[in-house]
């Protein structure tokens, strides 16, 4: 194996670090492609990365214009030659690539090809992909040197793939995780702010002959709900706390919650706090205030109640909150598939999210108690 030289060893570390300064893996594959076919001097090159199907999941090629690219047709299969250079963890080097006994034939319009390197791309035990370089622009075609570049390339395009497949997965993540987070916001306030503001302007259009001043008390009600709604829908946007947490604090907002709901709905509903509440985190404060809004609301909407309390108070390191109802009560195991469920599921998974216990006490014709503790450490 022939040594490298200092100009040989710096277009390799150009090339590794070119291959390594990417997280698209689009962009991986096409930055080692051009780096190998310009690291031995080849007049095409390519890359594929077999699907696991008989197919190629990645196919480029550099050295042909886009013109040649379309006139040669679809994605070549793994199969005659390919099949056997994917089965090889070892790298092949012709002189001649139609010398070799599983060369078939290629489209029309493909390049003629005659000496030929091909190195496997290996993740551990794991066949990654294959580059493929074909007509040397050197005299006497592809050395054991150019093999021994590209074998150093392959090894670190292995792990440029793998991290960067890796990444895109994470962002895909990120984004489920995110979508999940907007359906939960998008159920917790506005759909409840919504829930209000509809039931309001109801009242305001059975009144507005009978009793026109009072109707339009409501209407007064229903365009402070609209301007919630839409400060509800800014937070989700851009993923700050409640708009009532911003300014008022976590006490304040649950009066305020509270407050509102009993000027819109029938029934009584009633805060009380300790008032010696010790603060929280940012993330504790959103999972206690939309909890308890969707206690709240369940209980408006489900329980048929006469009267609904929300109490927070601390207790041995931890604030307790509870929302109780004296309405209907209902079997906690039977709600699957219903809206509620979906409330509940929101509930528990804001509370595990924040460290706290989530507990739902309940039966038919007793009434319903939502409790939640979280610490108030860490």
């Amino acid at each position: 194996m022939t040594g490298f030289d200092r100009d040989e060893l710096r277009e390799v570390s150009a090339a590794v670090l070119a291959v390594t300064a990417h997280l698209s893996v689009r962009d991986v594959l096409r930055t080692i492609l051009t780096s190998a076919r310009r690291l031995v001097g080849a007049r095409y090159a390519a890359l594929g990365i077999p699907d696991g199907d008989g197919g190629f999941g990645e196919f480029i090629a550099d050295g042909i214009t886009d013109e040649q690219w379309a006139a040669i047709g679809p994605l070549p299969r793994t199969h005659g030659l390919l099949a056997v250079l994917l089965r090889d963890p070892n790298p092949v080097r012709l002189a001649d690539i139609r010398r070799h006994p599983n060369f078939g034939a290629w489209p029309a319009a493909h390049p003629e090809l005659t000496d030929f390197l091909g190195m496997p791309i290996m993740d551990g035990d794991e066949f990654v992909g294959e580059v493929f370089l074909a007509n040397s622009c050197n005299p006497g075609g592809f050395t054991a040197e150019d093999e021994e570049l590209m074998r150093l390339l392959a090894a670190h395009a292995a792990i440029a793939i793998v991290n960067a497949r890796l990444y895109e997965r994470s962002r895909e993540l990120s984004i489920v995780e995110e979508r999940s987070r907007i359906a939960r916001e998008l159920h917790d306030a506005v759909t409840q702010k919504l829930f209000s503001l509809r039931l309001t302007a109801d009242a305001a259009s059975a009144l507005i002959e009978r009793d026109p001043a009072r109707a339009a008390a409501e209407l007064d009600t229903v365009r402070g709900l609209a301007a919630e709604a839409t400060d509800e829908l800014r937070a989700i946007v851009v993923d700050q706390r409640p708009a009532d947490l911003r300014g008022d604090g976590l006490d304040i907002a649950l009066r305020k919650q509270a407050e509102l709901l009993d000027r819109v709905h029938e029934p009584t509903i009633r805060y009380t706090t300790c008032h010696c509440v010790p603060a929280l985190t940012d993330a504790r404060q959103q999972a206690v205030y939309r909890i308890a809004q969707e206690a709240m609301h369940n209980a408006l909407r489900h329980a048929g109640a006469a009267r609904i309390d929300v109490s927070m108070v601390s207790a041995d390191g931890t604030v307790v909150v509870e929302v109780r109802d004296d309405g209907a009560g209902f079997d906690p195991a039977s709600v699957q598939g219903t809206g509620r469920r979906l409330g509940l599921v929101s509930m528990r998974e804001r509370a595990r999210a924040a460290g706290g216990r989530f507990e739902v006490r309940s039966e038919p014709g007793r009434g319903t108690i939502v409790r939640l503790v979280v610490p108030t450490g860490g």
